[in-house]
């Protein structure tokens, strides 16, 4: 059992909270008993769990470590106090994973079944990241490519708030030069959401399979990006708000899609 918090194994996995060595090593730290099951159910190379047994209580915990232990997954065995050392959770269950990374690369993107995909311009906060995924998820959305400069769905609040989804969609990440490029190749419809739109998002046929472009927290989509569009649609606002959060307006969209394809399918 490591006991040390300056144990040179403690001391990488803790530089896992910064993006720049996550992305060097292509790695990323998940924490919590439902999110290393998520990411061991679906398939996630887990690299290694972290276990601290004066911590693990749940007994879906106990069998999840038994089972990768005959899988022969590496365990490093730690201490309670190393283990509150390496968490950001508030009353850590004694469970983590170090596991990979996965992209899906751009070109290799298919429109796949309906919905389709979320393309996201810039999305700065990770919360918002981990909610789109959430959501992506709950409606069948293939996944969500990440637009030029996009804070890092591998950031531990982004996971925490996609509850897991983050594994169970395909993640892509491009400058929107590219994506307009496989855009084009590919033949898919883009939907852009803006405030100044000239259509209610409820008046649209959406011709599913289709990709929906949503613009950053503060700026939104720039006339260039919804250049690229072939329909813009706005949200109405009747209050004295004048935007809606990222992942709301998002999970509108999205659960549109899902309604229009249910009626569809009657």
């Amino acid at each position: 059992m490591i006991t040390s918090s300056s144990n040179p194994t403690i001391r990488q996995i803790r530089a896992l909270r910064q993006r720049k060595e996550r992305e060097r090593a292509g790695l990323c730290f998940v924490e919590g008993v439902r999110l290393v099951g998520e990411a061991v159910q679906l398939g996630v190379g887990v690299e290694a769990l972290v276990v601290a047994p004066d911590l693990l209580g749940s007994p879906f915990a106990h069998e999840l470590v038994a089972q990768q232990v005959a899988a022969g997954t590496r365990i490093i065995e730690v201490s309670a106090e190393v283990f509150a050392g390496l968490s950001q959770k508030d009353g850590p269950q004694g469970l983590a994973a170090v596991a990979r990374q996965r992209w899906t690369p751009l070109d290799d993107l298919r429109l796949g079944p309906p919905p389709g995909w979320v393309a996201l311009v810039e999305p700065a906060d990770p919360g918002n990241l981990g909610t789109i995924l959430r959501t992506a998820d709950a409606v069948g959305a293939s996944g969500v490519i990440l637009l030029d400069s996009a804070t890092d769905p591998y950031d531990p609040a982004a996971m925490r708030a996609s509850m897991g989804a983050i594994f169970a969609v395909q993640i892509a990440r491009a400058s929107f030069d590219a994506f307009a490029a496989w855009k084009r190749a590919s033949g898919a419809f883009l939907v852009g959401a803006s405030d100044k739109a000239a259509d209610h998002y409820q008046d649209i046929i959406y011709p599913q399979p289709v990709v929906l472009l949503m613009g950053s927290e503060r700026q939104g989509l720039s006339p260039a990006q919804q250049s690229v569009c072939d329909q813009m649609v706005a949200l109405p606002m009747r209050g004295r708000s004048d935007s809606l959060n990222l992942a709301v307006a998002t999970g509108v969209l999205l659960y549109e899609l899902l309604s229009q394809r249910r009626r569809q399918m009657r």
